[in-house]
């Protein structure tokens, strides 16, 4: 079991996790709202992601990870092997 806390990610490093995950962004948060959406082929619906607000929420986190069927630790190691820009 992680120790580690799914709070505190950047916008910006979570938009690169999805990034590697094989996501494509397909619509900017340009206008009211300040959501983006995230898809893959394989994926039955878009992940929206709130950029307006910074870091990202642990539920929104958690939210995007039951989507991608993906467990905590998978998350950690696939986040860190995106270094920090």
């Amino acid at each position: 079991m992680s120790t580690r806390k799914l709070s505190n990610i950047p916008v910006a490093d979570f938009r690169k996790f999805l990034q590697s995950q094989g996501l494509n962004l397909i619509k900017e948060g340009k206008g009211r709202g300040g959501h983006e959406k995230w898809s893959r082929i394989d994926l039955d619906r878009p992940i929206i992601i709130q950029t307006h607000i910074d870091p990202v929420p642990e539920f929104i986190v958690k939210q995007v990870l039951r989507h991608l069927k993906m467990d905590r630790e998978t998350f950690f190691l696939a986040f860190s092997k995106n270094p920090k820009q």
